[in-house]
């Protein structure tokens, strides 16, 4: 594995939103939300973007409950994306099923499958697959335990637990990467980045509100733990995942991504128990230069991504382009600014930066 330090890999985040459209109140279904995505990821590779993910969910408003399916689809027709989870939630799931998935992606990609392994956001999953948010923290921390000997040995003995015990058998098929990525996800929880530091994974956090600096105290953290338990610190790989949109100016960029990130974080809003409604002055503030919303024209865009990395040495930047439903169209141009002036901008200063 490479050193990471002066190189950074851009992509696309997204949980496949099939929510109301602000302007029609139309809501787009399921399958074609689908088939739009392998759209997006065929884009996103044509354009040089380095990494394409999809968010597990099990609602109504998302469509994507098994993203390693939708990645699979996109993978024969793409050859350098790199494709994942964002996230796997891995609490409710089974171990050995996710290895098999991913490692069947992986074939087909011939290397480009990685997981991306989280406790999840939402809750929809535990009941709906007979588990009880009692122990929230325990799956979580067993299955990861899990995940990761399967994908050390072809053979795996396991003592059970929420998960019924393996004797010696072996999973199949194995992946192409040897290991296979499996990278922690968290929210901005200080034990999940101290885990994902002792076991020397790559972390990936979502930064989705306040300011992204503010997670600067998690990655120090991180790479302490990680220093601790051995693990070199050039080759730690750090992930954020923040919304955004980009169009070709600033203000149109703004106006596309407001109605239908209002309309969403109000819904999720009320689902939580905020108090304050979404606004646009919300919205605007999160926009600014140290905000951790990445809307605008590319080069404010790729502005904020410079400064993010020079605050948390990021590696690697999801932008997660519709927090809402948005027209097709506008999200492919996104995509391709991301990818044609977006991802150059940075790169070049990076380089420039690295001489």
């Amino acid at each position: 594995m490479s050193d990471f330090s002066h190189s950074m890999e851009i992509g696309i985040s997204t949980f496949l939103e099939t929510t109301p459209d602000p302007a029609t109140g139309k809501i787009m279904n399921h399958a074609e939300r689908l088939r739009n995505a392998v759209e997006e990821i065929v884009l996103a590779d044509q354009v040089g973007l380095d990494v394409y993910g999809i968010g597990e969910h099990h609602r109504i408003d998302y469509a994507g409950s098994a993203p390693a399916i939708v990645l699979a689809a996109a993978a024969g027709m793409t050859k350098h994306i790199r494709l994942t989870s964002a996230v796997t939630v891995l609490s409710s799931d089974d171990p050995v099923r996710v290895y098999q998935s991913f490692a069947t992606l992986d074939g087909i990609s011939n290397g480009r499958a990685e997981i991306m392994a989280g406790r999840g956001s939402f809750i929809e999953s535990f009941p709906l697959f007979g588990y009880s948010l009692d122990d929230y923290n325990e799956l979580f921390e067993e299955k990861l335990e899990l995940l990761l000997k399967i994908r050390e040995s072809e053979r795996v003995s396991w003592p059970g637990g929420h998960r019924p015990a393996i004797h010696n058998l072996p999973v199949y098929p194995r992946a192409v990467q040897d290991p296979l990525p499996v990278w922690i996800a968290t929210g901005g929880n200080p034990e999940s980045a101290i885990r994902a530091g002792i076991l020397g994974l790559p972390v990936a956090f979502a930064i989705i509100g306040g300011m992204p600096e503010r997670f600067a105290p998690l990655v120090s953290l991180y790479k302490e733990a990680a220093a601790k338990a051995g693990h070199d610190p050039g080759k730690l790989q750090i992930a954020t995942h923040s919304h955004g949109f980009v169009a070709d100016t600033t203000e149109q960029a703004a106006d596309l991504f407001y109605p239908p990130t209002q309309a969403q974080m109000n819904v999720i809003g009320r689902e939580r128990g905020w108090n304050q409604p979404y606004t646009r002055a919300t919205f605007d503030d999160a926009r600014s230069l140290r905000g951790a919303l990445y809307v605008g024209d590319p080069e404010y865009v790729a502005e904020k991504i410079l400064l993010l990395r020079k605050n948390l040495g990021v590696t690697r930047f999801f932008l997660h382009v519709n927090v809402g439903t948005m027209p097709h169209r506008e999200v492919l141009r996104a995509i391709e600014l991301l990818g044609t002036k977006v991802a150059p901008i940075v790169r070049r200063e990076l380089a420039r930066e690295s001489e």
